[in-house]
């Protein structure tokens, strides 16, 4: 490989396969339960400071906070198929580019469902927030923001759809090469 040492493209294929799928998959869990996290933070805040006012939002909004918690779960859905996708390679074959190929497609996948999930965390506690805040004002609203609240959740599935379509391309090398 030509070039300095120290260039990004060699460090691209230096690194173990292995090292990126399982980045990928930290990544995959991790940020998309910090978009849970965050989403039920935005979210609970609002409903406790609203059930002040009207205490009767209290139990039908918690779905705002389930919602939320759904993004925690297609995290750990998406993290649990790619770890089925990790196999194990011939040490020969480990920088062969069939291995790298299928750790930046487990990589990949991984960044895509995380940041989509944390997108997606955010988007459903700000609308459940709303929800919260304009229940306590006018229940008539509840129903009318909830829609909206389902199509801001529909972000994170199609980040785990995405994800996975990604995942189907991590294919190792077969152990008799």
């Amino acid at each position: 490989m030509a070039g300095p040492s120290s260039s990004w493209s060699r460090a691209l294929v230096q690194i173990s396969p292995y090292t990126f799928a399982a980045v990928g998959i930290a990544i995959a869990i991790g940020v998309s339960v910090l978009g849970a996290a965050w989403g039920i933070y935005i979210t609970g805040s609002s409903l406790i400071g609203a059930a002040i006012k009207a205490p009767r939002i209290t139990s039908k909004n918690l779905i705002s906070v389930i919602f939320c918690e759904a993004v925690a779960i297609y995290g750990v859905i998406v993290a649990i198929i790619l770890q089925t996708k990790l196999e194990s390679v011939p040490a020969s074959q480990i920088y062969a580019p069939e291995s790298l190929r299928a750790g930046y497609a487990i990589f990949a996948s991984g960044i895509i469902v995380g940041f989509a999930n944390l997108v997606c965390g955010l988007c459903v506690g700000i609308i459940g927030s709303s929800c919260a805040l304009s229940d306590a004002q006018n229940s008539s609203l509840f129903v009318k923001i909830l829609v909206i609240e389902i199509f801001g959740s529909a972000l994170g599935l199609f980040g785990v759809i995405v994800g996975i379509i990604m995942s189907a391309q991590a294919s190792w090398p077969s152990k008799g090469a």
